[in-house]
């Protein structure tokens, strides 16, 4: 829940993008994300004390469904001033299914801090995200937790490390064993060759390195300042080391710093969030090696109407353009939207114009609304600091806008502009909802409205074909949170079987006779019709022909046939699904010149088309979809003997662009992916991700098919 803090407790406050760091915290579930930042708050006296994840009582973890998962499910962000920097924290869900949260703090931050268990290593996922940030050169450095778990192995880790993200990452610092030989009491600058002494508490007692330090970290250190001097833009450098030069502390460190920010190099600082070990040292390092907004490419601008802008620069007294990077709806604040300001200077009682295009397929219309806000926070998770402006580089939160959504552009009201939308992965997983009742109708659609506009996601669907309301979720985890919120918000629903929309067509030429006389005294019913039914090529859609002779239906009548054609076919015959890929010729009937009607020919027309569907052979069609799996090697053969399981025809495999991946094509037929996206990921240990088109609908297997009209029928 949002809370807004008395007067005397404002945020921090910038004035230059010089003084700002943000920064993505990105890793596994439970890699100790979360826990890092409470350590970093209180560490910096921004709380009083670290709260805890099992206990629901952490800044991130605000959200009731994370407090009851123990979990983030969320992206949040809290800011904390060290040596006048003011770095706002971007805490990201580790769980596969938030990864639209992950991309929304992507596009927040300026640098990505991968937080990796000593007990639990790197997975798959973890190097994904870390080629993700590599192709869009994201600097980027790896904070090693938990170093005071029993199981905890920091060497193997730092191995992992290397071996999964490649060259350039290296310790700038070593972990220090305790007097017990087991716990880690200190760190060993590898650069400064100075002692950092947690064996009293944090902060640490600093010392130089005795003799004693140095034999075990002697290769390290080398490897680092090999690694420091290939990426400085000191020539002579190398020449000077290679020659025995001692190259001094004064100038490794600034080289250093050049190229963490660049995104060359890459450090590794062992960390223990609950002794304190190393939590100074990686602010430090965020503040000093850390990118500022300044040093970081910014996203493309267009006018409204798509046409070019010319680069934005990070200056405070540029053109105001900001991004909504994280919507929620709160029960007692309303909208609270995460603003990431690219350029210019978000103020209270400012109004700007509101731009979200490009949407539209994820239940996102394109919008442009002018709106005025009324007040800037800085945000603590769910902590609302009001700051008096938030400027270019830096992040704030803002309420109550009636029309912001997550992805949205904020600009000047005289000069509107559009920021390049971020890539969102494809939600993959369908779940059908319904309200219980009518009085649910309205609070299920009015949630629906609010979850959607923050979550690009979320894809809501009035499947036509099946007539249910589909919400198409990143997985089992995702959805859960989803039908934990709407009910949290008083809906009362149920979910039920997602139906794919299947088709039903003529599989041979059929001839239907509808007759249609009613005569119950007044003005009666009369028409009678002829038709012929043969069935065309896929995708070929219906085509109605007249070859009616001698008036035997008066003209007028014709589109009356047609129109009633049309509408069963919509109705569908045999199991409820549309009739498609159809020629229907009217061929002969009759009509009466006082009781024949429009109406009257509708039915006539429904009625020779359904004796045509018992005289002729219907088939059932269902969806077919060409699906791309991406998958390690090792999961190949696994992930192709589950396909063709699934009925699907494997169209073959190649190698990824990385050399670890392959790429696995194949035609699924629809029924057989409802829950594919929960069954891949159990099949090759999340490591598998896929994307799914539609192909084309072939007809379903005969014992399918009756299955699906035996059910029909049932349910009549």
């Amino acid at each position: 829940m949002a809370q807004k803090t008395q007067d005397n407790a404002a945020g921090p406050v910038v004035t230059e993008p010089g003084r700002v760091r943000n920064v993505v915290l990105v890793g596994h579930s439970g890699a100790g994300k979360t826990t890092l930042v409470e350590a970093l708050l209180a560490a910096t006296g921004t709380i009083p004390r670290a709260g805890s994840v099992t206990e629901g009582t952490t800044v991130s973890d605000h959200d009731p469904a994370a407090v009851r998962q123990q979990r983030s499910v969320s992206l949040a962000c809290a800011s904390l001033v060290h040596e006048g920097v003011k770095i706002n924290l971007l805490d990201t869900p580790g769980y596969a299914d938030f990864v639209g949260e992950l991309r929304a703090g992507l596009r927040a931050a300026d640098a990505a801090l991968f937080v990796v268990s000593a007990v639990d290593g790197v997975d798959d996922a973890t190097t994904a995200l870390w080629e993700e940030c590599a192709a869009v050169g994201m600097p980027r450095a790896v904070a090693i937790t938990r170093l005071d778990h029993p199981r905890a192995d920091y060497d193997q880790t730092l191995q992992d490390c290397q071996e999964a993200f490649g060259e350039n990452v290296m310790p700038i610092y070593q972990p220090m064993l305790g007097d017990d030989g087991t716990s880690v009491a200190g760190l060993i600058g590898l650069v400064t060759l100075r002692v950092l002494d947690y064996s009293q508490g944090y902060p640490p007692r600093t010392a130089e390195a005795e003799p004693e330090h140095l034999n075990p970290i002697q290769d390290d250190r080398n490897l680092l300042i090999e690694g420091i001097i290939a990426e400085s833009e000191d020539e002579t450098l190398m020449d000077r080391y290679v020659a025995g030069e001692l190259i001094s502390t004064d100038t490794l460190v600034p080289d250093l710093e050049k190229a963490v920010a660049r995104g060359n190099f890459y450090p590794v600082i062992p960390v223990c969030a609950g002794t304190g070990v190393g939590l100074d040292a990686l602010l430090d390092g965020l503040v000093n090696g850390g990118p500022s907004p300044l040093e970081h490419d910014l996203p493309v601008v267009t006018g409204v109407d798509g046409s070019p802008r010319p680069p934005l620069t990070c200056d405070p007294a540029g053109p105001l353009v900001a991004e909504v990077v994280k919507t929620t709806i709160d029960r007692h604040v309303g909208r609270v939207s995460l603003v990431r300001v690219f350029s210019g200077t978000l103020r209270p009682e400012l109004t700007v114009h509101v731009s979200g295009h490009g949407l539209t397929e994820r239940g996102h219309p394109d919008h442009d609304a002018d709106e005025r806000i009324a007040h800037v926070y800085s945000p603590l998770g769910a902590q609302l600091r009001e700051v008096p402006a938030c400027i270019a580089g830096d992040i704030c939160a803002i309420t109550k806008s009636g029309s912001a959504e997550t992805g949205d552009t904020l600009s000047a009201k005289e000069q509107p502009l559009l920021m390049e939308p971020w890539s969102m992965p494809e939600p993959l997983l369908p779940i059908a909802v319904v309200a219980k009742s009518r009085s649910d109708e309205d609070a299920l659609a009015k949630n629906l409205a609010r979850l959607v506009a923050g979550d690009p996601t979320l894809r809501l669907e009035r499947n036509a074909g099946t007539h249910q309301l589909v919400l198409w979720c990143m997985g089992e985890a995702h959805a859960d949170v989803v039908l934990e919120r709407l009910r949290a918000g008083g809906v009362d629903l149920d979910t039920e079987p997602v139906k794919v929309s299947l088709r039903e067509t003529f599989g041979a030429a059929s001839k239907g006779h509808g007759r249609h006389v009613k005569q119950s005294g007044g003005h009666g019913q009369y028409a009678v019709c002829d038709i012929e039914v043969e069935p065309l090529p896929r995708g070929a859609g219906f085509e109605f022909v007249d070859k009616v002779v001698g008036g035997a239906v008066p003209h007028n009548y014709i589109p009356s046939v047609e129109k009633g054609v049309r509408a069963q076919l919509e109705r569908g015959i045999v199991a409820g699904y549309p009739v498609v890929d159809l020629r229907v010729t009217l061929v002969d009937g009759k009509a009466h010149s006082v009781d024949s009607s429009d109406a009257a020919f509708q039915t006539a027309g429904a009625l020779a088309l359904r004796e045509a569907a018992e005289q002729g052979q219907m088939t059932l069609l269902e969806p077919v979809d060409e699906i791309v799996v991406r998958v390690p090697d090792a999961y190949v053969g696994a992930v192709m003997s589950d396909l063709s399981g699934r009925r699907g025809r494997p169209m073959g495999s190649e190698a990824d662009t990385d050399g670890e991946h392959s790429l696995v094509r194949a035609e699924v037929p629809a029924t057989e992916l409802v829950r594919y996206a929960v069954e891949l990921r159990a099949l090759t240990s999340g490591a598998g991700t896929f994307s799914r088109t539609y192909a084309r609908h072939e007809p379903m297997p005969a014992h399918l098919a009756d299955a699906v009209r035996k059910e029909h029928a049932a349910a009549k």
